[in-house]
């Protein structure tokens, strides 16, 4: 006797649609993105915070970027003022 291991085309589709309407599968689908985001969020602090590590190293300060963003907020409005 000859033994199924392999689903037929037709077969792995009709499951596929069957289990993409499963509520675990839904359940787990969010779980995952849910996961994936919280990754995503630690990788992008990560690069802040070697971004922020150069700046440091680099001379900057947070109040000299505020100063600047200032400096950029004046000339936008035409009244830019030089710091010495």
């Amino acid at each position: 006797m000859k033994s199924n291991k392999f689903l037929s085309d037709e077969a792995v589709e009709s499951e596929i649609k069957q289990l993409l309407t499963s509520p675990y599968v839904k359940l787990a689908k969010k779980e995952e993105r849910n996961r994936y985001k919280r990754r995503n969020y630690l990788y992008c602090l990560r690069q802040l915070e070697k971004k922020g590590k150069a700046l440091h190293e680099a001379g900057y300060t947070m109040e000299s970027l505020e100063l600047e963003a200032k400096n950029i907020e004046l000339a936008m409005s035409g009244e830019y003022e030089e710091n010495d």
